[in-house]
């Protein structure tokens, strides 16, 4: 196979799908392949389509299908046409949008090859495909079903007209098999590779309809993105190896004036660089691989997800973008209407991204500051209800914007003050005998004496305080300021010792300093 440049092109409206299959929950990887389908649908004023392929109905997994609209909701993407849309006229006009309720429809297509001389019944059992197979590697040579191999083969191309039909009355098995040319160059111009051209040689005689009447993958994709209108098929680099494959179904069934353009998209990768992303090393990595948390069905194992990691959509969708993209520029923090206004398919590499989930963390700490205080005030009122911890939402408000600079998911804000409701049960070893002097205890006990005067209490008015006293006594205020925090949180680093004070209230303050200085006089 080889590539040169080729340039971006089409007429039409723009209509794109994603098109994934319910065989369990939706990989990162997937979620980013519908997020480019996005971004040039919402960039073009097109339609965004959600086919599901369910054609191998063995893979079929309960629940998979709500997991993936459930996935594409939580990043933002708003599908237009498509299953699980519910506009007036239903899910779109080229309903239904599973292929396994589609299923009539392909034979036609089939049959169309057969009776135009591009496809051909297939009667080999396992046993002679075997068998055929060990011939071959015997000889030094790799099994394919092609241009060569199938005149040895038990099909209607080798058999004569009246036993294929007799066979096929009888309901002898059958599958049917495309009929690729000997000695052809496919070509095909890819959006992100350039001009694609594969050898006919290369490609084997692939399965269009299986022997349970179902259409393999080929034959539903090229008749269901002809039958919508698709105009850009934007997918994953596995499928690259297919695209000259559909190229010629769409020539086949006189379609090719029409055909789509491809976009082919670069793998994820392992964090080293070194194979493709799995779930196994993201395991390994600890980090998650689904964009929601996901049960199995069958065994009930729970596998991670993005979300319940404390991910927040928007950096996740920033994250995605830059995997394989960049828009040429410094900037590097997008909102969905920037990364649609900037999205080009000359800036996305032919390499593979790295998934680097440290970058990952860095874009979720930025979108976290960038939260309003209110919005992340939500995660923790039934985190703290779980622990039995009740308080105003004007609190919770306070504790957001005392810790949303300090950490990188919503959870850790409330990991991190857990000294807000607790009082210490101890201090701090390392401080106390050094730092506990006569003369910060006579600071800190004027202090708790005239916090209850202190109107308005709040980080100002708590600073304002310490600093007057700790002047009137002649001591310097860094000298007071690790002892008050070890005797009111228990250690010696943590949030805005003064932004504490304030959401402790004066009567905790005053409690926990009355308890250090009865406890270290």
């Amino acid at each position: 196979m080889t590539t040169q440049n080729a340039p971006v092109g089409g007429t039409g409206a723009v209509r794109v799908r994603f098109a994934p299959s319910p065989t369990g929950p939706l990989h990162i990887g997937g979620v980013r392949t519908a997020l480019y389908n996005y971004l040039f649908a919402r960039q073009t004023g097109g339609t965004m389509i959600l086919r599901i392929e369910d054609t191998d109905q063995s893979r079929f997994v309960p629940g998979a299908e709500n997991y993936i609209l459930q996935a594409l909701k939580w990043v933002g993407i708003e599908l237009d046409e498509g299953q699980g849309t519910d506009g007036d006229d239903g899910p779109g006009p080229h309903a239904p949008y599973r292929q396994s309720e589609r299923k009539a429809m392909y034979r036609q297509y089939a049959g169309q090859l057969i009776a135009g001389g591009k496809a051909y019944y297939a009667f080999d059992t396992p046993e002679q495909l075997d068998a055929m197979r060990l011939q071959l590697e015997g000889q030094g040579t790799a099994f394919q079903y092609n241009a060569i191999t199938r005149q040895k083969l038990n099909n209607s191309l080798t058999l004569p007209q009246e036993g294929v039909a007799a066979k096929i009355a009888a309901g002898e098995p059958y599958v049917i098999r495309l009929k690729v040319p000997a000695k052809e160059e496919i070509r095909l111009n890819d959006l992100i590779r350039g001009w694609v051209h594969v050898h006919s040689s290369q490609i084997d005689d692939k399965v269009l309809m299986k022997s349970d009447g179902m259409p393999t993958y080929h034959l539903a994709n090229v008749v269901d993105d002809h039958l919508m209108g698709i105009t850009h098929v934007i997918r994953g680099e596995e499928w690259l190896p297919s695209a000259p494959l559909h190229v010629l179904l769409y020539r086949y069934l006189g379609w090719e004036s029409t055909m789509p353009q491809f976009a082919h998209l670069p793998l994820l990768l392992k964090p080293d660089g070194n194979g493709k992303l799995s779930k196994r090393d993201a395991d390994l990595g600890g980090f998650p691989v689904f964009p929601l948390q996901w049960t199995d069905p069958e065994s009930g194992t729970v596998a991670r997800g993005f979300r319940e990691e404390g991910y927040l959509p928007d950096a996740m969708v920033n994250f995605l973008a830059f995997l394989g993209w960049n828009p040429g520029t410094e900037q590097e923090l997008f909102s969905m209407e920037e990364l649609i206004q900037a999205f080009s398919f000359e800036r996305i590499s032919k390499s593979g991204a790295k998934f680097d989930i440290q970058k990952a963390q860095w874009f979720n700490q930025q979108y976290l500051r960038q939260q309003p205080d209110e919005a992340l005030a939500a995660y923790l009122l039934p985190a703290l209800e779980a622990k039995g911890i009740g308080i105003t939402p004007q609190k919770a408000v306070g504790i957001a914007r005392l810790m949303k600079d300090r950490v990188t998911f919503p959870q850790e804000m409330l990991t991190g003050t857990e000294f807000l409701f607790t009082p210490p049960a101890g201090y701090d070893p390392a401080v106390i005998p050094s730092k506990w002097t006569p003369e910060v205890a006579a600071v800190l006990a004027a202090y708790k004496d005239e916090l209850p005067s202190v109107e308005n209490f709040n980080a100002e008015t708590a600073k304002a305080l310490l600093h007057s006293i700790a002047e009137r006594q002649g001591v310097k205020t860094g000298k007071v300021m690790q002892p008050l925090r070890v005797v009111l949180t228990g250690g010696t680093v943590g949030p805005d010792l003064m932004l504490s004070m304030e959401l402790m209230g004066t009567e905790e303050v005053a409690g926990r300093l009355e308890t250090a200085i009865n406890q270290l006089a």
